[in-house]
């Protein structure tokens, strides 16, 4: 029977080992419900076609359909779900691809018995949750992208962003301090933080990770 107000969550793992290792993991939150399991992506789109879940655990490397495929099978559904990728890679690249096609976390296998949970509470509220390698590898390559586009990925037009702004969304991106930014840009720290704030606000994200997320994914860096 359903428990009012728990998250319901449904993995999605090649690896039935995997599946019940999280599960009884799980088992041990009150906050959390596991409604289903599926191993492949094939059988996660059919689940999905009967039930509703608030957040699904996604591995990448699965049969008939891996985890990519499902994403875009989403989002050609319009089919709005929090989605937590698990995998044994954290390749940069791979990241950035699932972020575009609208997953809130990466996890890494490695580190799932410790974080699954933490992870699943933070995209049911909204926020994306990256493993501390995974943030670092992002960071670390946010240095010579390619010029803005005026994408809108976030249902949030870029070109709202001011110059300034966008000068600032940068350096922040590089994980740079408010200090460190006025530096640069010869404006005081509290005009740098009024710029976090605003950003902050527009782009309806709560921290630095979601600002740098919402760079990676619309090709601002």
């Amino acid at each position: 029977m359903k428990v009012e107000n728990k998250i319901r969550v449904h993995i999605a793992d090649d690896h039935q080992i995997l599946i019940d290792g999280i599960i009884a993991v799980l088992n041990n939150e009150e906050e959390i419900e596991v409604v289903g399991h599926s191993v492949n992506g094939k059988l996660v789109l059919d689940w999905f076609e009967k039930n509703e879940a608030d957040v699904l655990v996604l591995d990448i490397n699965m049969p008939v359909l891996d985890g990519i495929e499902v994403l875009k099978k989403f989002q050609e559904q319009g089919r709005e779900i929090n989605v937590v990728i698990l995998s044994s890679y954290d390749d940069v690249k791979l990241v950035k691809e699932v972020l575009k096609l609208g997953a809130n976390g990466f996890l890494a296998k490695k580190c799932a018995g410790e974080h699954i949970a933490e992870a699943i509470k933070s995209v049911s509220q909204g926020d994306q949750y990256f493993s501390k390698g995974v943030q670092k590898d992002i960071f670390s390559s946010l240095s010579g992208r390619k010029e803005v586009k005026k994408s809108n990925q976030d249902g949030v037009f870029i070109s709202s962003l001011t110059d300034r702004e966008l000068e600032v969304l940068k350096l922040i991106s590089y994980e740079m301090s408010s200090r460190e930014i006025g530096e640069k840009l010869h404006i005081s720290t509290s005009t740098v933080d009024t710029y976090r704030k605003s950003l902050l606000s527009k782009l309806n994200v709560k921290n630095a990770v979601g600002l740098a997320m919402y760079a990676v994914r619309n090709n601002i860096l």
